[in-house]
């Protein structure tokens, strides 16, 4: 299984038990690198600018 459409059929054939399963593993899942950098940067105020344009829109 290597390409997300495969992925999404194989999902898709998932009892609701087994997806309840996928569902639990995958929010246990460790940050990586990626989510890591975008935690730092958040807390860094990097995207400040992001939520205020945002909040004008609302």
């Amino acid at each position: 299984m290597s390409t997300l459409a495969e992925i999404k059929s194989a999902i898709a054939r998932l009892s609701l038990e087994e997806r309840a399963e996928l569902v639990a593993e995958l929010c246990d899942w460790t940050d990586d690198d990626w989510d890591k950098q975008m935690k730092a940067d958040a807390n860094a105020g990097k995207f400040a600018a992001l939520n205020e344009d945002a909040a004008n829109l609302i």
